[in-house]
């Protein structure tokens, strides 16, 4: 998931993070919120391909999780998002969620259109977002 992760933080337009993260960083997050988040991750023979998780957010209503996806440079466009909300959507609708929220950077054109393809609806906007402006969207489940 590092792998995948830390050059999407390099390259600079499709994460708000700004830092390297580490294996130890992803184990905390994934152990955040246990029995209230889900993670996924799509692999093939070549490895693992991306990675989606929900979760709980302080700043959202509690029918409400939070999304992010991760897919490896160069292989958007390749259905490996759409299988992952495929595993998400059910897993949100078995955690007794409403609705899954999406943080996205408002310059980042590529995860806009991802989210918007799955039906996600504009939400909110946060202008003042650390780093970047972001889009809010929302998905009724």
């Amino acid at each position: 998931m590092v792998a995948i992760l830390n050059p999407l933080i390099h390259a600079g337009d499709s994460t708000a993070l700004t830092t390297e993260v580490t294996s130890r960083d992803l184990c905390d997050w994934r152990a955040r919120h246990i029995g209230r988040n889900a993670w996924h991750v799509a692999e093939d023979d070549t490895g693992l391909l991306g990675f989606q998780w929900i979760e709980p957010h302080k700043g959202l209503p509690p029918d409400t999780c939070d999304i992010a996806t991760y897919v490896r440079i160069g292989l958007n466009g390749t259905g490996i998002g759409s299988a992952l909300f495929s595993a998400t959507k059910t897993a949100a609708q078995e955690l007794g969620y409403r609705y899954i929220a999406a943080v996205i950077r408002a310059d980042n054109t590529g995860g806009l259109a991802y989210y918007d393809s799955r039906g996600f609806e504009d939400w909110k906007t946060w202008d003042d977002a650390p780093v970047a402006p972001r889009v809010m969207k929302r998905f009724a489940l």
